[in-house]
């Protein structure tokens, strides 16, 4: 090798010794379509694209019947019974009803489309609003035939639904009601609700996974005709409203439709039961 090559290629290495190192950051990697399954004692299993980001540890003075995630799929909100709100990842604490004398538990929780605020339903229908979530109504002051067991918030956010246990829907606000199963006769009651990505319908399930389909909701099949081990407890669909999940209290996850499966607690050594799904998309 020529003497002056020589000294150039020297040089080249020892600069590229002496030069301060430079990170380069990997790409971010989107959270994928998955789902969460929340336990009766704030404990939370994720599957899929969903991010684990705290739970309670077991550790709650009512049981934890509710569940909310943010859009961004970056964090969630835990309601319980009592109407303390845990919030984990990036969701922010806009407020809970502990302390308040609730004339009935906490059973449902829904986010607002912004991710800043929340609303949480007692069985009675009475709701409590937090954060940029509006009060739009409740059945607090009407006699129901059913309890109410969960509500859902309408894609703008100006309004939402409140279903129960006979499938009676309750609408307020800009939520537009597509039918019910409140004059039929169930075979078991309905246990969750999930109105479809556009709005413009809803789901609703049964304790034996049966599904009534309304608006632009499409039937994607149920586990209406199934010997289950446990009854079916919540409810989640797709990002397009193509498929479903549906989840038992043991953990048992079943897809319908185009929802992929990412996994279940179904095979035991939960420490409380599970009570509902929620969807990461």
């Amino acid at each position: 090798m020529p003497r002056r090559s020589r000294f150039a290629a020297l040089f080249v290495a020892l600069s590229a010794l002496l030069a301060p190192a430079v990170a380069i950051p990997a790409p971010a990697s989107a959270a994928g379509p998955g789902y969460w399954l929340l336990k009766a004692d704030g404990g939370i299993h994720a599957y899929g694209g969903a991010t684990h980001a705290g739970d309670t540890g077991g550790n709650v003075p009512d049981p934890t019947p509710a569940m909310a995630a943010m859009r961004s799929g970056g964090g969630y909100w835990i309601g319980a019974r009592n109407g303390v709100v845990y919030a984990f990842g990036d969701a922010r604490f806009y407020g809970s009803a502990a302390g308040r004398r609730l004339n009935q538990p906490i059973v449902g929780m829904a986010s607002t489309p912004g991710d800043d605020g929340y609303w949480l339903v007692a069985s009675d229908g009475g709701v409590f609003n937090f954060g940029a979530a509006g009060y739009h109504g409740s059945t607090g002051d009407i006699r129901l035939n059913s309890p109410i067991l969960a509500m859902a918030s309408t894609v703008s956010g100006g309004g939402y639904w409140m279903v129960a246990g006979d499938g009676g829907i309750f609408t307020f606000g800009d939520a537009p009601f597509f039918g019910s199963t409140g004059a039929m006769r169930l075979n078991r009651p309905v246990v969750r609700m999930e109105p479809t990505p556009s709005g413009r319908g809803y789901w609703l399930v049964a304790s034996d996974g049966g599904i009534f389909a309304f608006g632009d909701a499409g039937f994607h099949g149920s586990t209406g005709a199934m010997r289950l081990n446990s009854p079916i407890v919540g409810m989640a669909s797709n990002a397009d409203g193509s498929g479903y999940w549906l989840v038992a209290a043991d953990g048992g996850v079943f897809t319908f439709g185009t929802a992929d499966f990412h996994g279940s607690a179904g095979g035991g050594g939960l420490t409380a039961p599970v009570v509902d799904v929620v969807a990461s998309r």
